[in-house]
């Protein structure tokens, strides 16, 4: 029997591939959740916004997580994957032999042709690690290893600075690691692609060569399967993928959608064995990732923290006539995720603008910013702009240019020799007229002495 659920994995896919044209904001918040995982990353799909991280990039063994970059690799490499088939050889399994791997049942289908979309249900509900050596095998042309470097390098395509491969199912090896920030790069990736969420959401199937040849898959999800899942079950879970090795313990990608919210959760390195060797029954990751989404269902709701017509302040405006003030409004809205008992009077806003602004001032110019933050986490920065146009007075603005101009420099030092000749005529002009009178008394006293002998 195939559940599947196509609305769902239709709108996950619309979700996830919106979710990357937008940036993700950093907005974790402290959730009221006992876990046990060792790393957990939580991010909302519908708007990128990553609400809880706990170890989120230490690195990590995957398990078989791993075989989201297997499927990825693999619907990559082949064009047509329900028509596609590959001959399921002996000799590619004989490499499991002695592992204690998890596997799909191919050996059932030894030397027959399965379709690449069956050996990807193989791979994905059951978790096989015989569908990930097969399929390796085949897309690497014979060559495990070529397959494990393409895992590789779009690791690092996809910007996973702390993810290496180093086998395509996720048996553990020191050197096979990544982190739950990555794993959530790599299963948002995922998503995008062909038939992902359909096989991760489906929760039981089978596969089959011929009608007198089928073997059924089940799902090792149990956050989806409502017969076997238990306490574990979680009806708004949408898939997801499943990993467990004694070194990695117990890990799981998924993803949930309610109440027009859709969140992903990697949780990873919940215990799998006790001291004394024994399997730890609890599946941590499976506890921790319900109680994580019922925890976002329930307290955090989207929130408007600025508007666009809203005012956010005033500045000061020179040459205006009959205006001092002009105020400042946000380029655009912004909504964020937040506690649904937060008002939204407790965002703090900070502005960064100048002093003052000189008239003109168009409507729509960028004036500034404001960065909003809410309990010291800054949610968004954005620009601040100019809510109306506002004219320059012409007659303000002759009286400042002449204002201007009179304490220009030049003209200080034009006003300065001005003052300079103006004293330097004074002094020369007294100067003169006090020559001018010495030698009008030299000429009297001459004149008169000049008389006085003429007398005699």
């Amino acid at each position: 029997m195939r559940v599947k659920r196509w609305a769902a994995a239709l709108l996950c896919v619309l979700l996830v591939v919106s979710c990357f044209s937008l940036p993700a904001q950093a907005a974790t918040f402290t959730a009221n959740v006992n876990t046990t995982c060792h790393a957990i990353f939580m991010q909302n799909l519908d708007t990128g916004i990553v609400v809880y991280e706990k170890n989120s990039t230490e690195k990590m063994y995957p398990a078989s997580t791993t075989k989201i970059m297997t499927y990825i690799v693999t619907v990559e490499n082949v064009p047509d994957v329900k028509n596609t088939k590959v001959i399921v050889e002996q000799d590619v399994l004989d490499e499991l032999l002695g592992t204690g791997s998890s596997l799909s049942g191919l050996e059932h289908f030894t030397g027959e042709a399965v379709t690449v979309y069956d050996l990807l249900n193989c791979l994905m509900i059951k978790s096989g690690n015989d569908a990930a050596l097969v399929l390796a095998d085949y897309i690497g042309e014979g060559s495990v290893q070529k397959f494990i470097d393409m895992m590789n390098d779009k690791a690092k395509e996809l910007g996973c600075k702390n993810t290496h491969f180093v086998n395509p199912h996720g048996l553990h090896d020191e050197d096979h690691y990544t982190t739950a920030a990555d794993l959530a790069v790599i299963m948002q990736y995922a998503q995008t692609l062909p038939d992902f969420n359909e096989i991760c959401s489906t929760v039981s199937t089978y596969i089959s060569v011929d009608a007198d040849k089928e073997y059924p898959l089940i799902t090792t999800n149990y956050l989806i399967d409502q017969v076997n899942g238990g306490d574990y079950y979680y009806p708004y879970c949408k898939g997801g993928k499943t990993g467990t090795t004694d070194e990695a313990g117990y890990c799981l990608c998924t993803t949930a959608s309610n109440g027009g919210y859709t969140y992903m959760c990697i949780a990873m390195g919940a215990p799998s064995v006790n001291e004394d060797g024994t399997e730890v029954e609890t599946n941590g990751a499976m506890v921790d990732s319900k109680n994580m989404y019922e925890w976002a269902f329930d307290t955090l709701e989207l929130k408007s923290v600025i508007d666009e017509k809203t005012p956010v302040c005033e500045i000061p405006i020179e040459l205006a006539w009959d205006q001092d003030t002009v105020q400042l409004v946000s380029q655009g809205s912004f909504s964020t995720l937040l506690p649904n008992d937060v008002e939204t009077s407790s965002i703090d806003i900070k502005t960064e603008i100048p002093d003052s602004l000189t008239a003109p001032v168009i409507e729509g110019n960028v004036i500034g910013t404001a960065t909003v933050s809410y309990a010291n986490q800054e949610l968004c920065k954005v620009n601040l702009i100019a809510a109306e146009t506002v004219e320059r007075s012409k007659m303000l603005f002759f009286l400042e240019s002449a204002k201007k101009i009179l304490k220009s420099r030049w003209m200080i030092l034009a006003i300065s020799i001005v003052v300079i000749l103006f004293i330097i005529y004074i002094i020369l002009t007294q100067i003169y007229n006090s020559r001018k009178k010495k030698n009008k008394k030299m000429k009297d006293k001459k004149r008169r002495r000049a008389s006085s002998k003429k007398d005699k």
